[in-house]
């Protein structure tokens, strides 16, 4: 299971602060404002992180963290001065923004499961469009008669996936090379959708989200809830021996 990325940058957030326990003089608790150089690999590396962090808490719809208070916590830890906030408050504050975050997520899957399954529902309309018992959703792109693969079988493809916007996620065509795969090693709307295709056949496959990844998503770049829309070409059938080797 995806583990929250918010809680995971918080968790970073607590153990750097965690080894605040030094106190330090009120003359080094003033900061003078410095411009910020990225010339050695360490001031680069050091914006790395914070870069990181930034994306992946605001990825979490926390867009109103203040980052200035972030780089005083950093700098507060690293320096090894005395935390400016009890342990107790930093847990309520935390806490908070887990749950909001959470609240956040939870709202957005809603929202783009019922998105998914309007374009599915209108998408099922438009003629030349299969729905099968499952709910998948395919169109024959170019028609073929060769062999059709079985779930045990190894098949050659290439393919381009998208999002129902066009955004392009995944492309063995971009990348010049099919690839081999066995067929029932895949989500389950490919598994049902190259079983229906026979060797030399191009189909477009518009998946569902309960087919495809549901609410957990493998990368950032497929939301959860997405009906994910496939243009896929069976290329061949190995051989089973040949593809163990």
């Amino acid at each position: 299971m995806k583990q929250h990325r918010l809680a995971a940058a918080v968790a970073l957030v607590g153990l750097v602060l965690s080894g605040c326990d030094t106190p330090t003089s009120e003359a080094e608790l003033k900061n003078t404002a410095q411009e910020v150089e990225f010339k050695s690999p360490a001031q680069k590396a050091s914006y790395g992180i914070g870069l990181n962090m930034g994306r992946s808490l605001s990825e979490e719809g926390m867009d109103d963290l203040d980052s200035k208070a972030v780089a005083q916590g950093i700098e507060d830890a690293l320096a090894k001065r005395e935390p400016r906030i009890k342990d107790e408050e930093l847990f309520e504050a935390f806490t908070f923004l887990q749950n909001r975050a959470e609240e956040r997520m939870a709202e957005l899957n809603k929202a783009a499961a019922e998105a998914g399954r309007k374009f599915l529902e209108e998408n099922g309309k438009r003629e030349g469009v299969v729905t099968t018992e499952s709910g998948l959703q395919y169109e024959v792109l170019k028609k073929a008669d060769g062999p059709q693969p079985k779930e045990s079988d190894v098949v050659t493809v290439h393919y381009e996936g998208k999002l129902t916007d066009g955004t392009v996620f995944d492309s063995s065509v971009a990348r010049g090379t099919p690839i081999d795969l066995p067929v029932g090693g895949v989500i389950p709307g490919w598994v049902e959708g190259l079983q229906l295709m026979h060797v030399g056949e191009k189909y477009k496959l518009y998946i569902p989200s309960e087919l495809a990844y549901g609410e957990q998503s493998p990368t950032p770049a497929i939301p959860a809830n997405s009906v994910l829309v496939f243009d896929l070409e069976l290329i061949g059938i190995k051989d089973q021996a040949a593809a163990e080797e």
